[in-house]
């Protein structure tokens, strides 16, 4: 599954173009029998997924990508209150015996250096207190370039989705290596 925000839900796209079921398909071609879900909300902060978690992850889930946070940093919100909703998010999909692999976000330049910091800082701590796999930069090699997004330059076009897969790609068989079955 993948518990994420537009970015994932595929804002704009048909839904064979969205990050989940792009993903899905680039595995299956890899030769993973898999059934990526999109559990993805444009608009979501850190604090509606977690609203949302119970629900939007069945307990057969076999493991959970959570791609949370870019909403939260657009916003401005001080960077305590999505560590805090990303570390129950992860706290309570362990306990449910989810694995995670994070995807973590990088904040805008026009926030200042000390929110940058803050910000960033979530993804890579939470990581190392949970024991999770992280993927430090969902929009690594999309973001800010004009050709892989759609015109609001912020969420990615089909083509933009398609790099998103390749770059994390990797990872993602890396975490699939460490589920056991369910």
């Amino acid at each position: 599954m993948v518990l994420g925000d537009s970015l994932s839900a595929g804002y704009n796209l048909p839904g064979d173009k969205a990050f989940p079921a792009v993903l899905e398909k680039a595995l299956r071609v890899r030769g993973h029998p898999v059934k990526v879900v999109n559990a993805g909300v444009s608009g979501d902060t850190t604090t509606g997924g977690l609203e949302r978690l119970d629900w939007s992850v069945p307990d057969n889930a076999s493991g959970v990508i959570v791609e949370l946070g870019a909403n939260d940093m657009l916003r401005g919100i001080d960077p305590a209150i999505p560590r805090a909703a990303l570390d129950k998010i992860i706290s309570r999909l362990k306990q449910r015996n989810i694995p995670v692999l994070l995807a973590g976000m990088r904040a805008a330049p026009n926030l200042g250096g000390r929110y940058s910091e803050d910000f960033e800082g979530i993804y890579q701590d939470l990581a190392k207190r949970h024991g999770l796999m992280l993927y430090p930069f969902f929009l690594d090699g999309v973001a800010g370039d004009r050709n892989l997004l759609l015109p609001d330059g912020m969420h990615p076009n089909p083509v933009g989705v398609q790099q998103m897969v390749s770059k994390i790609l990797p990872t993602v068989e890396q975490f699939l290596a460490s589920l056991q079955p369910r």
